[in-house]
């Protein structure tokens, strides 16, 4: 592809060679001459003057360099589509392995692709040009919107209901039970029913090995756009609003409720019944047992403001060094002390 070309087709503002020859797009250190790559994040912009790159996507403001330059707002966005056009990922013919096996009651939209070994139970509706890779397994009442693609091992248990493009990566489950149980009269766990289903809006994309238990009662629901990072535990009834990102490890006890746009970063954690507002932001890490506002940044376990938090991990840093100057100034006032009493028997003496 002309350099010329791929800027057209990303609407950037080209700055040199539009009859440069593009095969791919690479990180910053490694793309070479027939390679287009990108700066999204300010640390790296003294590697736009020594990448072999062909052309650098870069925001509108970027200093003036002698590669080539395609400016537009969001470089990190144009980079992922330019990736799109070079990279195509497998494609899947339309039609149901001899292997797989379907409940006559099923419905299967047109333009599925059905591999080998997959479960389809009773009263499954799978939506138009649905993508189901092998041993992929739908329970009882499953339905689906149109381009679902679960990829080989995933798992949608029964009456749970996905919207369109939804995507679950290898050993995705969604609706398993939830962790539910009660002590009888004996002291012995009992194990609560798990009677409400999950529901995925559109684009929700769930990664490997990541479980969205279903409900106690009433629903789990993850709201559009939402994205499910892997290894997360979202626990039953909880409710995860629209456009948020849950990222690796990230574990959310039951009945939690989470806003639209929020980020949970790596191993972050939220206890049963919380409340977190629109925008907010975990860090890694971070273990919250307390509602939290719209929009705030919050640190640490327990979590706390996040302006706070990195002033107090700054003062924890320096605590051994505060201990020695408190045990010397300690030792200092103690010998004041002792000086004075001495002087005052003395003048008792006299």
């Amino acid at each position: 592809m002309k350099l010329g070309e791929l800027a057209s087709r990303l609407g950037a503002e080209l700055r040199g060679n539009a009859e440069l020859d593009v095969t791919g797009v690479k990180g910053i250190e490694e793309a070479g001459p027939t390679e287009v790559t990108f700066v999204a994040n300010p640390r790296y912009a003294g590697l736009a003057r020594k990448t072999q790159a062909a052309a650098i996507l870069v925001d509108p403001e970027f200093p003036e360099i002698e590669t080539t330059t395609l400016r537009l707002n969001n470089p990190y966005l144009a980079f992922s589509r330019a990736l799109g056009m070079f990279y195509q990922p497998p494609a899947y013919a339309p039609g149901v392995h001899p292997t797989a096996v379907i409940d006559p009651s099923a419905e299967i939209g047109e333009g599925a692709h059905v591999g080998a070994y997959v479960v389809i139970g009773p009263g499954v509706k799978l939506g138009a040009y649905a993508t189901l890779l092998p041993h992929v397994v739908l329970y009882p009442g499953v339905q689906t919107g149109s381009h679902f693609f679960a990829h080989a091992h995933a798992v949608v248990r029964e009456g749970c209901i996905l919207g369109d493009h939804v995507t679950l990566e290898n050993g995705a489950i969604v609706g398993a039970d939830g962790f539910g149980f009660a002590k009888d009269e004996h002291g012995r766990w009992e194990k609560i029913p798990q009677s409400g289903p999950v529901r995925l809006g559109n684009r929700v994309d769930i990664q490997a090995n990541a479980c969205i238990d279903r409900a106690t009662v009433g629903v789990t629901e993850i709201g559009d756009g939402t994205k499910v990072d892997n290894l997360v535990q979202v626990g039953h009834g909880s409710r995860v609003g629209q456009n948020t990102m849950l990222c690796a490890q990230v574990g959310l006890a039951g009945s939690s409720v989470v806003g639209n746009d929020a980020i949970l970063a790596g191993q972050a954690g939220v206890a049963g019944h919380c409340a977190l507002g629109d925008g907010v932001i975990l860090t890694a890490q971070s273990g919250v047992s307390h509602d939290v506002p719209a929009g705030k940044m919050i640190s640490g376990s327990p979590a706390f403001d996040n302006r706070l938090w990195l002033r107090a991990v700054a003062i924890f840093q320096r605590l051994p060094e505060v201990l020695k100057r408190l045990d010397r100034l300690e030792k200092r006032v103690n010998l004041q002390e002792s000086t004075a009493h001495a002087s005052k028997d003395t003048e008792g003496q006299a």
